[in-house]
């Protein structure tokens, strides 16, 4: 256990704030609560997991599950509201076809009309 992000009290850091892999059950991280069907709804930070990694120090929020809202569904408006946002993304600028992919970035092309992709 590593006592520097031990703090369950919130004196150092100002919220409770746990080493990683060791906070305690009923908090759960956005991923966790989405994992679950779950999401923050609107609540507070209830405390925070802290770790090294290689360029520094992570921090994950964690919020009480029990608080936790369900996820809204997606209504077909929803839906195509999602359609029509992706729509652009998928047209080569190119051939201004769509085609069926979201086409790279960094060319706007589709893999047929882009030179830097090697042929099969």
């Amino acid at each position: 256990m590593s006592a520097r992000f031990w703090d369950p009290d919130g004196a150092k850091y100002g919220i409770p704030t746990y080493p990683l892999h060791l906070a305690p059950d009923g908090l759960a991280t956005r991923r966790q609560l989405r994992a679950r069907g779950l999401r923050p709804g609107g609540q507070e930070v209830a405390a925070q997991v802290m770790w090294r990694y290689p360029r520094g120090i992570a921090i994950a929020y964690l919020y009480r599950v029990d608080l936790a809202k369900p996820v809204r569904p997606m209504t077909p408006a929803r839906w195509r509201a999602h359609e029509a946002m992706m729509r652009p993304r998928r047209i080569c600028t190119a051939c201004r076809k769509d085609v069926g992919y979201v086409v790279r970035t960094s060319t706007g092309l589709c893999e047929p009309c882009d030179p830097t992709l090697p042929t099969a």
